[in-house]
This record gives C-alpha cells, structure tokens and sequence, in this order.
C-alpha cells in the first residue's frame, strides 16, 4: 500500500495527531487518530476498520484513508486488531470493542466528538463494522455507550455460510455457532443506517453479497443506501477515498454524503465535493497504479462463491 501513501498521493490540511496509542495491552493494540490540521468545534469520528481476510494489514497502510476523512472534516481513527493465526472469531471483534471504548473515553482530547460515531470498513473490515453494529455484546462486554449513528462498508462478506474457502474455514470454522458469525442472520430493525458499496466485478466478494445483505436490512426496516461500482473490482473502492485515486470513483464524496445525512455535521458539510480531474503525471514511486491493484487484488482468496 506504500504508493498510496506517499505525500503527493495524500490529502493535505490534515495531521496525524496520535501515533500508536495503546487501547489495551499488546502489540496489535495501538490506533493512530488523524484530523483537520484547523481544528474548531468538536467534529465527528469516524471509526475505520482495514481488511486482509482477518490475517493480514496494519494501519499504516491507510493513513490515505485516514488523512482523506480528515480532509472532509472528520477526526478518524485507524485500530490495528490480531489476526489469524494468533487469535480466530471473535478476538478481533472484541479488540474493535476496546478500541471503541478507548475512542469514547479519549477522542474529545483530539477534538472528536463522541456523540457523532461513524464506522466504516473495507473487506474483512467491513464485516467487523457492521458486527459491531449489529452485535451490542461486544461493545457492552467493554462497556461502550456511544451511539453510532451510521456505518458506512465497502466490498464486505455479511453472508458467507458455509465456510467454502480455506481462509474462512481456519478463522471461523471454530466458531460454536457458525450462523451467528452472520450479519444477515444478526439484523434487527434497531440496527444504524448503512451504506452499502461495491464494484461490480468482485472476486473476492461477489456483488451478490452486498445485494442479498441490503435486501435483508429493508426487509427489516432498517436504511440502507447501496453504491454499485461498475466495472471496479475488490481493492479499487478504498483505494479511490484516497487523493491519488479519488477521480476513479465518487466513494469518498458518496460516504461523506451519507454520513451528513445522520448528523455528521448539523450546520452543513464544511467541505465542498470536488470531482478530480486524472493526474496527467505521476511520480514514478506510485506507477504503474493497475498492475499495483492487481497484485492486491491477487493477494486475496475469495471469501463466498
């Protein structure tokens, strides 16, 4: 992910104001806090979680996620979690409840507002977003309160039983209860908001995936808005929220959107949606950009059929 991070390839106006702060005892159990370099009134959180199938990333990785939210007014927070193989389901969701509950009792020191919490997600990261939503064991086992008043999952599994593919077995195949391990099967109609995106051509997660999950949540009642990427792919969609490809895909603009709609910013967005033009040149650090996607989209076993 190192091309996507570099400084041309970033947001600026934004700073990393906490650099591996410890939630909980362990290695894994460090976030970073990113923000508006001009900081006023408290600004809304948004909680965003990786992916890599449950055993692979770090949250270096996506400081172009967290620097790209910031940039949109947002204190944003990046948890690193353990992964496979030192921990299976539901370790990881439960180091997303501690770092939640570190976000609830410190953010406010960094000028967030813990009363304005979004999740978001990509991937496997999707899936722990939208677990700790539809879940409140974990949170309330850590003894978070903070409501989320939305979650925004990019290219996520929600129903991905039975555990065909080796990846899914080792992490879940464990788990007690397997369909409980399901956010299609955890809906209910007290869930938050959700906004849904994919590309079209996912081989990892097939776009059904998403379709099946938002068909479930409105048959709860539950709102869902959906965004199909046409002709994108499993990485291209948290790859577009940083600056560098942002003009592939309206994802960032489209998440910041739907997060103002429940409540992220009550006086009005602060920051006017841009479409960016395509760079005409780019460092030759970060290209070619396509066969860079392609090898992280090689990296990855698909997770349901």
């Amino acid at each position: 992910m190192d091309p996507f991070n570099v400084p041309l390839a970033m947001d600026g106006g934004t700073a990393k104001v906490g650099n591996g702060i410890a939630y909980a005892d362990g290695a894994r159990a460090k976030l970073d806090v990113y923000a508006p370099e001009q900081r006023g009134e408290p600004a809304p959180v948004v909680f965003f979680i990786y992916g890599g199938g449950w055993s692979r990333g770090e949250r270096g990785e996506y400081e172009f996620v967290g620097r790209a939210l910031a940039s949109r007014g947002f204190v944003t927070v990046i948890a690193d979690y353990r992964l496979y193989p030192e921990v299976r389901y539901p370790d990881f969701l439960e180091d997303g409840a501690r770092a939640l509950r570190w976000v609830q009792d410190n953010i406010a020191n960094y000028g967030g507002d813990p009363n304005r919490l979004f999740l978001a997600g990509h991937s496997a990261g999707a899936y722990n977003a939208v677990m700790q939503a539809l879940d409140p064991s974990f949170r309330a086992e850590y003894g978070v309160t903070m409501p989320i008043l939305a979650v925004a999952a990019l290219s996520g599994p929600y129903d991905f039983y039975p555990f065909e593919y080796g990846e899914v077995r080792d992490v879940f195949g464990q788990a007690p209860n397997p369909q409980g391990t399901q956010p299609i099967n955890l809906i209910t109609a007290e869930a938050p908001p959700m906004y849904l995106a994919t590309g079209t051509t996912d081989p990892i997660v097939r776009v059904q995936n998403t379709e099946r999950f938002a068909e479930r949540l409105r048959a709860r009642g539950v709102w869902v808005t959906t965004q199909y990427y046409e002709g994108f792919g499993h990485m291209e969609p948290v790859l577009a929220m940083g600056a560098m490809w942002r003009w592939r895909m309206p994802v960032l603009d489209d998440m910041v959107g739907f997060f103002q709609r429940f409540g992220a910013f009550p006086s009005g967005v602060p920051y006017l949606a841009v479409a960016p033009e395509e760079p005409q040149m780019l460092p030759d650090s970060i290209a070619p950009i396509d066969q860079i996607v392609s090898e992280l989209n090689a990296m990855f076993q698909p997770i349901e059929d």
